[in-house]
């Protein structure tokens, strides 16, 4: 059975930084797809901020390209997402997401972790 938890979120000011993890078990994540996900308020859908491939390849949300830096540990099997000057605009539930195929929906998701930059 697949689990994630998640970790470090929490309030910051303009500028600041926060480092999110994401901790996973259940499975050999090597091959998977690992990334985050936000929803900035409850009706919107979660929106992709990163994804890292298995070899260590990532993608970006063009929102926090320069900010934000996903990487792995395939060792520990852990998820990390290095948020740097963080605006007010960033403040949302963050999810980890892993998954084989490409499609984040068809994956397992974190309960979520709160960010807020205020302040």
């Amino acid at each position: 059975q697949v689990q994630l938890a998640e970790s470090g979120g929490g309030s910051v000011q303009p500028g600041g930084s926060l480092r999110l993890s994401c901790a996973a078990s259940g499975d050999d994540f090597s091959r998977y797809y690992m990334g985050w996900y936000r929803r900035q308020y409850p009706e919107k859908e979660r929106d992709m901020v990163a994804v890292i491939t298995s070899s260590g390849s990532s993608t970006y949300a063009d929102s926090v390209k320069g900010r934000f830096t996903i990487s792995r540990d395939n060792a520990k099997d852990v998820v990390y997402l290095q948020m740097n000057s963080l605006k007010p605009e960033d403040t949302a539930v963050y999810y980890c997401n892993v998954e084989e195929t490409g499609s984040p929906a068809a994956g397992y998701w974190g309960q979520g972790t709160q960010v807020t930059v205020s302040s």
